[in-house]
């Protein structure tokens, strides 16, 4: 919906009254790149080893930081190790890449790439796996 568009239905809302839902631009935007990351990287909600919270894909597509299925494997096989070893959030590093993960969710929380990881601090996390 264009700018235009919504001043109408804004000041057509105020006049009756009422407010009329205006479809947030972003959400609209997050949410594609979210189905087309799913589908890049052949993922399936329900059924893989590893998710990505809608956290960590807005944080990667904020960063531009772009995930192969090279990744994938590796972030699957950290994820494998920390959860042997009785993990439950993990720092996981790859390369230039910082994950955050719920080890017994299975699901990446956030993702930040080198520039990023500059002077941050990582808390609530038990362990860390370099991979």
């Amino acid at each position: 919906m264009d700018k235009f568009s919504q001043d109408i239905l804004r000041i057509q809302s105020e006049q009756i009254g009422r407010r009329v839902e205006i479809p947030n631009e972003r959400k609209i935007a997050e949410s594609k790149f979210r189905e087309e990351f799913i589908q890049k990287l052949g993922l399936s909600e329900d059924k893989d080893v590893i998710r990505f919270s809608n956290h960590a894909i807005s944080r990667l597509q904020k960063r531009n930081i772009d995930i192969g299925t090279a990744e994938l494997d590796r972030i699957n096989k950290a994820v494998e190790k920390a959860s042997a070893k009785g993990a439950k959030e993990s720092l996981v590093l790859i390369d230039d890449l910082a994950l955050v993960v719920s080890i017994k969710n299975n699901t990446v929380v956030t993702a930040m790439d080198r520039q990023q990881m500059q002077e941050q601090v990582i808390t609530n996390i038990d362990s860390a796996v370099i991979g």
